[in-house]
């Protein structure tokens, strides 16, 4: 009896709170995505051209509207480029040394693997998500 009536009068309380817990998983669900497809999306911005450390986070911060720290980043293309799917030369940039990376012909492949996966099983899910059918 007591707890109905705690219920009912924090109701519109246990509505914000449920309302900011989904807003908090909704949050982490976008994060999680990115997060696994990091490595697509340094390969596919490496494909465009040569970059940076620097340069492949801001654009995959814009790319994904998302901040990212260079604690993320640089650890992946470190094991990108242990693998091999990506290679790193340092060059002078007027009185620095940077590391600029490049897309490797096994980074290419594996790409092109990741395209054909989203293209033809993912592709339906993919494009229903995107088309908001199911809104």
């Amino acid at each position: 009896m007591y707890f109905n009536i705690i219920k009912e009068l924090y109701k519109d309380d246990l509505l914000k709170i449920k309302m900011m817990k989904m807003s908090e998983m909704e949050e982490e669900l976008v994060r999680g995505v990115i997060r696994n497809l990091s490595r697509l999306i340094i390969l596919w911005i490496l494909r465009q051209e040569p970059r940076s450390g620097y340069n492949v986070l801001k654009e995959m911060q814009r790319l994904t509207e998302q901040k990212f720290h260079p604690g993320i980043v640089y650890p992946l293309l470190y094991e990108l480029e242990d693998e091999t799917f990506i290679s790193g030369e340092w060059v002078r940039k007027n009185k620095r040394r940077i590391k600029r990376y490049t897309i490797t012909e096994k980074g290419k492949e594996l790409l092109n693997r990741l395209h054909r996966l989203f293209e033809f099983p993912m592709k339906e899910i993919l494009h229903d998500f995107l088309s908001n059918k199911n809104s």
